[in-house]
C-alpha cells in the first residue's frame, strides 16, 4: 500500500501486523510440510537435511510468534484477547475508504 495512504488512514501499523502474520502462517505451514518431508525421507542424508530446515523454520516461528506477542498483534494463549483483535482488524478493514 502506498505510504502517504497508510498513514492517512492510520493502517500502517495494521500493515505490519498482517505481514508478520502472512509470516507466521507460513512458518507454522513450514513446520508442518518439513515434519511430514522428515518421516518420508529416502536416506539419512536427506533425512538429516530435512531436520535442519524443521529446526530453522520453528526458530523462525518462535522469532515471529514472540515478535507479534510483544507488538500485541498475537494473544495464543488468551483466544478472549486474539478475538477482541481480530474482531478490531475486521471493523477496521470494514470501514477502510474505498480508493
Amino acid at each position: 500500500m502506498n505510504p502517504f495512504v497508510e498513514n492517512l488512514t492510520g493502517l500502517n501499523a495494521l500493515t505490519d501486523q498482517v505481514i508478520a502474520m502472512d509470516l507466521l502462517n507460513s512458518a507454522k505451514s513450514e513446520v508442518r510440510n518439513y515434519a511430514f518431508a522428515v518421516t518420508e525421507a529416502g536416506t539419512p542424508e536427506i533425512k538429516e537435511i530435512l531436520i535442519r530446515h524443521l529446526e530453522d523454520s520453528i526458530n523462525l516461528h518462535e522469532q515471529v510468534s514472540s515478535y507479534m506477542i510483544e507488538q500485541g498483534w498475537y494473544h495464543p494463549w488468551n483466544k478472549n484477547e486474539q478475538i477482541n483483535l481480530n474482531l478490531q482488524n475486521i471493523e477496521t478493514a470494514l470501514n477502510l475508504p474505498l480508493l
